[in-house]
């Protein structure tokens, strides 16, 4: 009754068909009970990617954050309250990331925002982060406009690695290979345009006599790369940099493998974008073309070579199969759950929940994650979060491919 009592005096409040006598004492009560029902408990919103081609990622990592709540709740929570996490469908669209990123903050009163996936939504969510002053810890999105000094503000956190590594990473590891004709293949918008210029900029400088001979830029979620893979096969690279993420990498192998693209390189394709996950492996199977190399956010048969870090990956990963009752568990459920420990974390350290002592107490915040020690810098409010690389490879132990050679790769030399 009360809800229903509160619902109308806003609704009628919004049409303007009461005076202003009438609105503003059902508005104040509804909006001190709200207040009320908030202190009970942490809310965190989770503006995420939940369907379609993204909800292959998005959806793990809502479950590595919640997992990681159901953990602290068990334990009786956080400043003697439960956290109680909020999620909503951002589509893959930055116009509904932020309308639903409003409805978050605004009707369901959340105390922080944790998500988003793409570098469309992310800077998009940042402005409402600012305008309602609520911290806001990116998970997904990577583009270096997000945490630029201009974009820059006390309520934006990334979680995510950014274009910069990554690129730079990619990098390195192609340099070493030995064609000169390297070829270029991202979505037209943020992140795949700011990680092709990282990866140009750095293969140049590590391998002056490369030559970048085509360039291709499908739109995003983009349904026939038929056209593109054609175009490029005709430049005849010896190499591809590909930024082709989430179901559309999917979608992209299988066409690829129809026009004999990989085959055509020798299968020297290196795909960023997490294209390594175990989402995508397990998804494409057999079709996923082996031999290529890519990353991950994690990879359940990683075995970090410093103790302390291989303990806590081994627990980790331990801890999701029991959760998600997967004997090979997603590999971006981490990156929720590093999420959640940066925030509660905070809090913690702040000993509130108030959103500028929670942003005071991330910078510098040094945490232990699965992945090993992780540091949120203060000058750019960037987490020290590298990514799992290796070859694609097929292991008769495993009912899919996976990354053999493996191996972490520190972001820190990477970073500035």
């Amino acid at each position: 009754m009360f809800t229903l009592a509160c619902t109308l005096s806003q609704r009628m409040a919004n049409s303007g068909k009461l005076f202003h006598g009438l609105i503003v004492a059902p508005l104040a009560f509804c909006g001190a009970i709200g207040m009320a029902h908030a202190q009970d408990k942490i809310k965190v919103g989770f503006p995420m990617i939940l369907s379609g081609p993204g909800a292959q990622f998005g959806v793990p990592i809502l479950k590595g954050a919640q997992m990681y709540a159901d953990e602290i709740n068990a334990k009786g929570g956080i400043l003697g309250k439960k956290i109680e996490i909020v999620s909503r469908d951002t589509k893959s669209r930055p116009e509904e990331a932020v309308k639903v990123s409003r409805e978050l903050i605004l009707r369901e009163q959340v105390n922080f925002l944790v998500g988003t996936f793409t570098s469309g939504e992310g800077p998009a969510v940042s402005e409402i982060a600012k305008e309602n002053k609520t911290v806001f810890l990116a998970l997904g999105p990577k583009t270096d406009r997000l945490t630029a000094p201009d974009a820059l503000h006390p309520y934006v956190y990334r979680i995510a690695a950014n274009t910069t590594t990554e690129g730079r990473a990619a990098a390195a590891l192609m340099a070493k290979w030995k064609g000169k004709r390297i070829a270029t293949i991202a979505p037209d918008f943020a992140y795949g345009r700011d990680a092709v210029a990282v990866f140009v900029k750095e293969i140049k400088k590590l391998r002056p006599d490369v030559e970048i001979v085509d360039q291709q830029w499908p739109k995003l979620n983009e349904a026939d790369y038929s056209p593109f893979i054609t175009a490029q096969m005709g430049a005849k690279p010896d190499a591809v940099f590909s930024v082709i993420c989430c179901d559309n990498y999917s979608a992209f192998a299988k066409q690829g493998n129809a026009l004999g693209y990989f085959k055509q390189i020798n299968f020297n394709f290196l795909g960023v974008g997490e294209s390594a996950a175990h989402e995508s492996l397990k998804s494409l199977g057999v079709e996923y073309p082996v031999g290529v190399w890519g990353n991950a956010p994690d990879a359940f048969n990683l075995v970090p070579t410093d103790p302390a870090t291989a303990k806590a990956h081994l627990d980790f990963s331990n801890r999701v199969r029991a959760y998600t009752k997967e004997e090979y568990p997603p590999s971006w459920s981490v990156t929720g759950y590093i999420g959640m420990h940066f925030l509660i974390e905070a809090i913690k350290k702040a000993n509130s929940a108030d959103a500028l002592k929670v942003s005071q107490a991330l910078k510098g915040l040094e945490l232990m994650t699965p992945m090993g020690p992780m540091t949120m810098r203060a000058k750019d409010h960037q987490l020290t979060r590298g990514l799992v690389w290796g070859r694609v490879t097929l292991k008769k132990e495993h009912p899919f491919p996976v990354l053999s050679p493996i191996e972490y790769i520190d972001p820190k030399p990477l970073m500035d």
